[in-house]
């Protein structure tokens, strides 16, 4: 229990002390005029109050991720509150800060045009691809599943493909529509259900006396999986997410004020953080070791989990909370998958989305393709999706470090966990069955190497570049 509770408080001072911190890195200008002032078009770019977007930011970025996500994760055991703690405080919330803000300095540029101006054209190009074909698979695997679980709840004739089709042009609305006007409205409804649900669960452990386990670094992974680098790719979400530099851009164009950049995107990740190291405490906890929480999962997968705890740790309402979001979370991933796919392919060919029929040409084949995805299975491509996504986080950080340089700051804040995540990224891909299943005496060399030979170009690269300040001087 006290590692939970001190886990907590440790989050909390991140946001309050590091996150201070990288905000003055950074630098806000509460005078410069942001997109969602300058470039106001009613659709798009729509100036938003403070605590409407972080609720928006929260629901865009949480969804299942740090519900699944840390039910996963906990499999290990307690190991996983250090990688959601830490890796919340000094690479997810300092990605998702950087994603956002580069975003409103550059007039609320997609991830992959970011990217491109601080990693060079072939980069962006690269990351135009990457990052649609990324979001669609999101948006796609959010059709089926919540269509599936709302036919197993009702009559027989409201069929799979009923309610695929209910969602389907929900997508096709949040896509098209100016972004106040349906996201706008509902989002910060149901991002104030899931933290409901998240201190409900978090508060019926503390009281109900469960014995949450205290911090060990031994492995108790009942398959006994390395923790290295599977941890840290299972718990994206919960801890740092390439994703989230996707959604981060559609808050980046409402924002009218920089110093609001902190609470929105700093602070919804390590909102996201307490969810994930709760539903970790509880999924850890309640099945009475890690192999009880193996023997359920093969049962009932994480959805079932999510169902028996909050059921029996909030009675009712925790049961129609539980249903309630694992229906929504996957949908409001979804359909602002769809969105940001629309506005990366409208960045990367300059079409402007304010007239309506410009919208309807990216919509409709960007919602066809999903559409089309639905129908097949595609298991083994998603298998990819959690390596793709913290590759794309590293790839952020990356751009973000070199944007610290070029602006004459501190890189660091953003080059470590660059390099981290370099580390596990390249590591992964090496020895995962899914990639080249590579054994760990040479997956683990050539993941550090990896990770070394990037920070050693870094530094190099960024050494010139002083120099040539220098001179320039």
């Amino acid at each position: 229990m006290a590692t939970f509770l001190g886990a907590i408080i440790i989050l909390i001072l991140g946001y309050i002390i590091y996150g201070a911190f990288v905000e003055k890195v950074f630098k806000i200008d509460e005078n410069r005029p942001t997109p969602a002032v300058s470039m106001a078009d009613g659709v798009d770019y729509v100036p938003m109050g403070w605590k409407k977007m972080f609720l928006i930011q929260f629901l865009n970025i949480a969804g299942l991720g740090p519900i699944f996500g840390a039910i996963s994760g906990a499999l290990w055991g307690p190991a996983a509150f250090l990688w959601i703690v830490f890796g919340t405080i000094f690479a997810g919330a300092v990605h998702d800060f950087f994603s956002g803000m580069l975003s409103i300095r550059h007039d609320g540029a997609s991830v992959s045009e970011i990217v491109g101006i601080y990693l060079g054209p072939a980069a962006k190009q690269i990351m135009r691809v990457f990052s649609v074909i990324l979001l669609i698979l999101v948006g796609t695997v959010f059709m089926t599943g919540p269509a599936k679980l709302l036919a197993s709840l009702t009559p027989e004739n409201l069929n799979t493909n009923f309610w695929l089709v209910i969602i389907i042009i929900y997508y096709f609305m949040a896509t098209l529509l100016p972004i106040d006007k349906l996201i706008g409205k509902i989002y910060p409804l149901f991002g104030a259900v899931l933290l409901i649900m998240a201190i409900g669960i978090g508060g019926g452990l503390v009281v109900g006396g469960y014995d949450i386990p205290n911090l060990t670094l031994i492995n108790l992974h009942p398959k006994s999986l390395a923790i290295w680098p599977t941890l840290f790719i299972t718990i994206a979400c919960g801890a740092i997410s390439g994703f989230h530099a996707t959604q981060s851009p559609m808050m980046a164009r409402c924002m009218t004020n920089e110093k609001y950049g902190r609470p929105v995107f700093y602070g919804a990740m390590v909102a996201e953080g307490i969810i994930a190291l709760i539903w970790a405490a509880a999924a850890m906890t309640f099945y009475g070791s890690t192999q009880g929480l193996a023997d359920a999962l093969a049962n009932g997968a994480q959805g079932a989990v999510v169902h028996t705890i909050s059921k029996t740790l909030m009675g009712p309402v925790g049961g129609v909370l539980a249903v309630l979001g694992v229906i929504v979370c996957p949908v409001t991933s979804g359909d602002t998958a769809f969105r940001s796919a629309r506005l990366t392919i409208a960045d990367a060919f300059k079409i402007n989305q304010g007239p309506l029929k410009q919208r309807l040409y990216l919509s409709i084949p960007v919602i066809g393709i999903g559409v089309a995805l639905s129908q097949i299975n595609f298991d083994i491509i998603w298998r990819y999706f959690a390596w793709s996504n913290q590759t794309l986080a590293m790839i952020m950080l990356w751009a973000s470090a070199v944007y610290l340089v070029k602006s004459g700051k501190n890189h660091w804040i953003c080059t470590v966990p660059a390099t981290f995540m370099t580390a596990v990224t390249i590591t992964y891909i090496f020895q995962a069955q899914e990639g080249l299943g590579l054994p760990t005496t040479i997956s683990y060399p050539i993941g550090l190497i990896a990770a070394a030979g990037a920070l050693a170009w870094f530094l190099f690269s960024a050494s010139k570049a002083y120099s040539n300040k220098a001179l320039k001087a």
